[in-house]
């Protein structure tokens, strides 16, 4: 009994097997899918420039006139979500309408396939896109980011270089800070800094610096930057001892003047790292928007090649 079961079910199956065999093909239209990846690259590209074009068209160089800054990231950001969307729509309504017909396939594995390949045509075309502007932007990047550097710099320099009078600590930014930046390049790997240099040929006599004053300062004030702002009681008092030597004038009015450079230097501090904050807190934000847009985008690639499949199913 059982053995006649047993042959019963092996003849269903090979009847089923002859009667529906293995497709020979794959699934995956990989025609449909390169050209749907492509008219969503070509598609965002468009559109990006397109609200390029908008976005300096609204941007006026006049004080009070055209959007903020703020409001101009904020549409910038708008708009990239939004043409991510469409792209990613119109990418996956192409895949779907030139894939082929599916003979024989269930409803429901027809709709399967169909997202499954809105999918990766999005894939394919965020890959595309992102590798271009990769690659585009990487020169500019650099370039930015040395600039930004060399901003930075300047700002802590010019607001030395602006608090003091000739012959004073404060004249000499850019000189002391182009041999503090030497020194310090000079021996990449080792702790000792021409401020430690300076403290151990530091004169005990008031007024004789151990080499150029101007220098000497500035090593002084780059190192109470890096130390966080703040300067110590003995380099303050050095430093005003070198001031009222070189400029003539008391002790006292030498500390105010020593005081009021440090303030400034630390304001001066304190702005470009409340920048570089203020940067980063966007670019967070920026990179969240952004993942979240290209989440949103795969989804309406998967439905819009569902549509775009069923469309063509029923017109053949």
């Amino acid at each position: 009994m059982s053995t006649t079961m047993y042959e019963r079910s092996a003849r269903v199956a090979g009847a089923v097997a002859d009667a529906a065999p293995e497709a020979s093909a794959s699934a995956v239209s990989w025609p449909a899918i390169f050209a749907g990846a492509v008219v969503a690259a070509a598609a965002s590209v468009i559109w990006v420039a397109l609200g390029s074009g908008l976005g300096f068209a609204a941007i006026s160089p006049w004080n009070n006139s055209g959007p903020s800054l703020q409001t101009f990231a904020i549409s910038t950001g708008v708009w990239l979500i939004v043409v991510q969307w469409l792209a990613s729509g119109l990418g996956g309504y192409v895949t779907g309408r030139l894939r082929t017909k599916w003979v024989g396939a269930h409803t429901h594995e027809v709709f399967f396939r169909d997202t499954a390949h809105g999918l990766v045509t999005w894939a394919l075309a965020t890959l595309v896109v992102a590798a271009g502007t990769a690659l585009a932007g990487s020169s500019a990047v650099g370039a930015g980011a040395r600039a930004a550097a060399a901003g930075a710099s300047d700002v802590v320099q010019a607001t030395v270089g602006s608090s003091g009078t000739s012959g004073s600590p404060g004249t000499s930014g850019a000189a002391g800070g182009s041999s503090a930046a030497g020194s310090s390049s000079a021996a990449p790997s080792s702790a000792v800094s021409g401020y430690e240099i300076d403290r151990l040929f530091r004169s005990v006599r008031a007024g004789e610096p151990s080499g150029d004053a101007r220098a000497e300062a500035t090593r002084i004030l780059a190192r109470g930057i890096a130390d966080g702002g703040k300067v110590s009681a003995e380099d303050r008092a050095y430093l005003a001892e070198l001031v009222a030597a070189r400029n003539g004038i008391s002790q006292s009015d030498a500390a105010m003047r020593v005081d009021n450079v440090i303030r400034e230097v630390q304001a001066a501090e304190l702005r470009v790292r409340q920048a570089a904050d203020t940067a980063r807190k966007a670019a967070a934000a920026a990179s969240i928007c952004t993942a979240l847009a290209l989440l949103i985008g795969a989804f309406i690639a998967c439905i819009a090649a569902a549509l775009g499949g069923r469309q063509r199913d029923e017109v053949l």
